[in-house]
């Protein structure tokens, strides 16, 4: 079996140091993994919602799972861009990730507290990142996080405008 089946190594010249590259990467793997979670958890409430506000919140909750599978994407391939591989197993991810997964079926209104833990966890996560993307001043991946930042807050205001009485 060949190693490297002729395959050379090119190194990444972005303008950013391998050492920044590598801190912006690890954080961002850990946000991914935090995305990653917070998609299934949205994924499998969709599936599992019951109740009277079950027509609104089983196709919220579709909404919801289908932007962050395309974040998923985006955070993944921006690892790529900075020259390190992107985790991709759930082992991985739960290792990396401060969003855990779900036991059970929770009720509705329950579901909702938790994916509002979830989007906020998820913003404190990629916060983390902005003084070592700063530091960089490697603005394609502010971009990418102060998006889903927006994005992430947006849901949780959503989600916590739902469970007002």
């Amino acid at each position: 079996m060949a190693a490297n089946l002729g395959v050379r190594e090119i190194g990444v010249n972005i303008g950013i140091n391998e050492r920044d590259r590598k801190e912006i990467a690890e954080g961002l793997a850990r946000f991914l993994a935090d995305t990653y979670t917070l998609y299934l958890k949205t994924h499998n409430f969709h599936w599992n919602v019951t109740g009277p506000m079950f027509e609104t919140l089983h196709k919220m909750f579709e909404e919801q799972y289908q932007e962050l599978r395309d974040a998923v994407d985006a955070v993944a391939e921006r690892i790529r861009a900075l020259g390190f591989p992107a985790p991709g197993t759930y082992a991985e991810f739960m290792k990396l990730a401060s969003i855990k997964e779900e036991p059970g079926v929770p009720s509705a209104e329950a579901m909702i507290e938790r994916l509002l833990e979830g989007h906020e966890t998820a913003v404190r996560t990629a916060r983390s990142l902005l003084a070592a993307i700063g530091r960089a001043q490697d603005e394609p991946t502010l971009n990418l996080v102060s998006d889903r930042m927006q994005a992430h807050e947006k849901t949780a205001w959503m989600l916590r405008s739902m469970l007002v009485h």
